[in-house]
């Protein structure tokens, strides 16, 4: 986004509900700051903070400022160097309201802090605990704080985990649904912030050479990873009680597989693009038990090493059971019941503590029909494939086969494509600017609807019913890509994770 192309967006109050939490200090007010470097934040937008400890909007500014002080020293997203004027400037917008989130006196309070007299726009981020979601729902819905029949708009921002389940999901979004129009409802995943995802639309919908060989006629298997090299941090007490299928599943990788499956919008308008995501994330095979158990692989990382350094098993973090059974590691394979996809199965994997940080989409093409080369050293060609990386190095490439130079017939693998620092300017950015951008102009495209987040939940439930009656969790050493019943996950169908990295 650039100040020349982009109009800044339409003046708000924007309330940050859990204003101390990390979200805001690491990602949402580093965000902020990108857009208003930008010239994307209307010189009327106000930011206020919500939170239970008591602050002045002077404190509150000030703890920001500190951290993103420190932050600039190289953290995710930010620029080298922090601009002092920038910040103070953006520091003037911001405000801070103590308060109780199931307190009324709060609401009321922040009824009082909404410029009515301009504009009467409001955002509600709640940047909180997932117990708190639908409690401020609710008690927005009572205070009137989502009427908008006064005029301005009034919508509200849902962070992940959307529910732990399907019922819990289904009541959630009933919750929403009671106070407030879906149209007002942002449940957002900042993976799809990212470039290189929203790239993939871009890719395969601007690009005839692409639609021709988008299916099943061609395309052998698809892969989409999600690996980590970091461990559970700091958030260990969550992270045991909700592992790594529900952390990323049905959120993050089936957002990415929504994007590669998907079919063409009519339009590239939110509820055109938003309906056929819902439509094939709807269609994966939900499994029974048995085929649940068969298609899964739960691992958990031991102790471990990268390079020299030593690294804690899971059970040895801070706030993690001495016993327990939660997946750091969870490796999946699905089916996708419809036209362009039957018999293309869809691998997924995700695990922490893995051997490199990479986020990629690897689509694996069929071999060349005839063995043309079956006199030479090499009997069967490896398979292409296209690489889509979400991160660390975004960009695409296509793996294809070609000859060494020499009087010897071998042949070498060998990438085309482009990677985004070298063909476009990127400035720092946390994912989130899109996003908040988005939500400030009201576009819901990036967006979650009710429906496609209740079909992920539903192609997740199978295996969450069959490892609640047993299954095995695999240890794998910290520092290496997952336990070998992950391998044999692909093994077994003659087939083999892309090599990462």
């Amino acid at each position: 986004m650039t100040r020349q192309s982009i109009p800044a967006a339409p003046p708000c109050t924007l309330f940050l509900f859990g204003a101390n939490g990390d979200l805001v200090k690491r990602l949402l007010m580093p965000a902020l700051y990108n857009l208003s470097r930008d010239g994307l934040l209307d010189r009327n937008l106000r930011i206020v903070g919500v939170d239970h400890n008591p602050a002045t909007a002077e404190e509150f500014a000030g703890r920001l400022h500190a951290f993103m002080a420190e932050r600039d020293k190289g953290g995710e997203g930010t620029a080298k160097c922090l601009d002092e004027k920038l910040w103070a400037r953006l520091a003037k917008r911001l405000d801070y309201q103590t308060g109780d989130f199931l307190d009324p006196a709060t609401y009321q309070a922040l009824a009082k802090r909404i410029d009515t007299t301009r504009h009467g726009n409001a955002i509600f981020y709640l940047a909180t605990s997932p117990r708190f979601f639908p409690e401020v729902a609710q008690r927005l819905g009572q205070a009137g704080l989502l009427d908008e029949s006064a005029g301005g708009f009034r919508r509200v921002v849902v962070e992940k985990p959307f529910g732990t389940d399907l019922a819990s999901a289904e009541a959630l979004n009933a919750c929403l649904l009671k106070v407030m129009g879906e149209r007002q409802i942002y449940r957002i995943d900042h993976y799809l912030g990212k470039e290189t995802v929203q790239n993939i639309l871009v890719s395969r919908f601007s690009n005839g050479l692409f639609e021709s060989f988008w299916n099943n006629h061609y395309i052998d298997h698809v892969q989409i990873t999600a690996a980590e090299t970091v461990g559970v941090e700091t958030r260990g007490a969550f992270y045991d009680s909700t592992g790594a299928l529900r952390d990323m599943v049905p959120n993050h990788l089936f957002q990415l597989l929504a994007m590669v499956a998907m079919e063409p919008p009519a339009a590239f308008a939110a509820d055109a693009v938003r309906s056929e995501k819902a439509k094939v994330v709807g269609a994966i095979r939900p499994w029974s038990t048995k085929m649940a158990l068969k298609n899964s692989v739960r691992g958990q990382y031991s102790d471990g090493r990268q390079g020299r350094k030593r690294l804690p098993g899971y059970r040895h973090e801070a706030n993690v059971a001495a016993d327990s059974q939660t997946e750091t590691y969870v490796a999946l394979k699905v089916m996708i019941d419809n036209w362009r996809w039957a018999g293309v199965p869809f691998y997924l994997r995700t695990g922490k503590r893995m051997s490199v940080r990479d986020t990629e989409i690897a689509i694996c093409f069929k071999p060349a029909p005839y063995a043309q080369f079956r006199e030479s050293e090499l009997e069967r060609p490896k398979p292409n494939y296209l690489k889509i990386q979400i991160q660390p190095n975004e960009g695409m490439w296509f793996d294809l086969q070609a000859k060494r130079p020499g009087p010897e017939l071998v042949m070498e693998n060998v990438e085309l494509g482009f990677a985004y620092k070298d063909f476009f300017k990127m400035t720092p950015a946390t994912g989130y600017e899109t996003l908040i951008y988005d939500c400030l102009t009201g576009d819901q495209t990036l967006f979650q609807r009710a429906d496609n987040i209740e079909n992920g939940w539903r192609a997740v439930q199978p295996f969450l019913d069959a490892w609640a009656q047993g299954g095995e969790v695999h240890e794998y050493p910290a520092g290496e890509d997952g336990p070998e019943a992950g391998n044999e996950l692909l093994t077994r169908d003659k087939r083999e994770w892309h090599r990462l990295g």
